[in-house]
């Protein structure tokens, strides 16, 4: 997984409006890029609801903020307008950037009767990145809350 101080690897793809979003267009400034799981499931569409409710407040301090999983435009479209999401998101169907970022891998979760299931997908994960560069790494989020943290964090790692 990247670490603090560590830069974001080449990569040149597609977001929610089909425009290209490569590496050198989170270069400069702070950037949020939080990986999620799965479009338009309850915890990702709560994080994706906080981070838009709290848009103004990351837009007032510069800082911008991307969603990124490995779902496709369209499906990131109908995500953004279904919540009215105000920030790209970033699609990577073939896992290419989460693979490098190393959130790509083996997951699991507790079932209801407490069986646990494993599964290969995104670990929920954001990275806050000051001019290109990661300045914190937050993994195995707990949706709750999240958006407010990571904005106190990215004013505070400038």
């Amino acid at each position: 997984m990247l670490q603090v101080g560590d830069r974001l690897p080449p990569f040149n793809l597609r977001d929610d409006r089909g425009a290209s979003i490569r590496d050198s267009d989170l270069n400069s400034g702070t950037v949020v890029l939080y990986f999620y799981p799965k479009d338009d499931t309850p915890g990702c569409t709560r994080q994706a609801c906080m981070f838009r409710d709290q848009q103004p407040d990351f837009h007032a301090h510069g800082v911008r903020v991307y969603g990124v999983s490995a779902d496709d435009v369209q499906s990131h479209a109908a995500f953004r307008d279904k919540f009215d999401l105000s920030f790209p998101l970033i699609a990577d169907p073939d896992h290419l950037l989460c693979e490098a970022v190393g959130v790509w891998g083996e997951q699991a979760y507790n079932g209801h009767g407490g069986e646990v299931h494993h599964y290969t997908g995104i670990a929920r994960t954001t990275f806050v990145l000051h001019d290109g560069v990661v300045v914190m790494v937050m993994p195995n989020v707990d949706v709750t809350g999240h958006a407010a943290m990571v904005l106190e964090a990215a004013l505070a790692t400038r």
